[in-house]
């Protein structure tokens, strides 16, 4: 479904990731992938897992770092020349802002947030879109808690909020080229980006037992739906959120 395509997969920490569910699934649908990690640090737990990937660009990504972002795209046009998808699985804020109230985020903390979480997308699609020449798809990952108010989700909700209204007016900007763009938002899952919320284990719990199903969704399901959104099936489709979350969404 996806051989020939060619995409950026950012966010992988380990095998546990979301952003790894995707990329397997993309890669077992028959996409060659770029790998991204974090640092030096993430590079030994990130490397085997895109080397079992079949990786052809391999690389470090700190959107925080001056450059980065620029030296990766900058190496695709070099080594590919084009790109047919990005997905983007990045998100942070400090502890002492994310444990806090809303209204008492610092600015720095705020920003940050908002930099790494939602502005890394735009910077990406902003350089992805030279190498979209036969048009393409931007995914990002999201949160009921942009939509919802969730408890513990705390500065996230606002950030996610932002990058949900961000995926809409970039589909609106980058339609006209073929570029398409979407919010995925899974349900809790059990990752170590996950494990600095506070009370995480509760926020699981929840939605065990609200959900029809009464279990989470895994990594696996959230990548076949990211698989879909990235090839032809999904042609009619663009700014949308698309919830895989096993129905936990719809229910009061």
């Amino acid at each position: 479904m996806l051989r020939g395509k060619r995409g950026l997969v950012v966010g992988i920490a380990n095998e546990h990731s979301i952003a790894f569910g995707c990329a397997a699934k993309l890669r077992a649908f028959g996409a060659d992938l770029a790998v991204t990690w974090l640092n030096a640090r993430a590079e030994p737990h990130v490397r085997p897992l895109a080397e079992r990937l079949g990786a052809e660009i391999m690389m470090p990504l700190d959107v925080e770092q001056p450059g980065q972002i620029e030296a990766v795209f900058d190496r695709i046009a070099a080594e590919w020349g084009r790109l047919d998808f990005v997905i983007h699985s990045i998100a942070f804020a400090p502890r002492e802002d994310l444990h806090g109230r809303v209204v008492d985020v610092s600015a720095e903390g705020f920003g940050q947030a908002m930099r790494v979480s939602c502005w890394s997308f735009l910077r990406m699609a902003k350089l992805a879109e030279p190498l979209m020449t036969d048009g393409g798809v931007l995914v990002t990952m999201s949160y009921y808690g942009a939509d919802k108010v969730v408890n513990n989700y705390n500065v996230m909700g606002p950030v996610k909020a932002a990058l949900e209204a961000s995926a809409r007016y970039m589909a609106a900007e980058l339609g006209p080229k073929g570029i398409r763009v979407f919010a995925v938002s899974p349900g809790p899952l059990k990752t170590r980006a996950a494990s600095g919320i506070a009370h995480f284990d509760e926020l699981v719990e929840m939605a065990q037992g609200r959900a029809p199903a009464h279990r989470l969704v895994d990594i696996a399901e959230v990548g076949r739906v990211v698989a879909f959104l990235v090839g032809p099936a999904s042609s009619g489709m663009t700014g949308d959120t698309i919830y895989v979350d096993g129905g936990l969404h719809n229910v009061a």
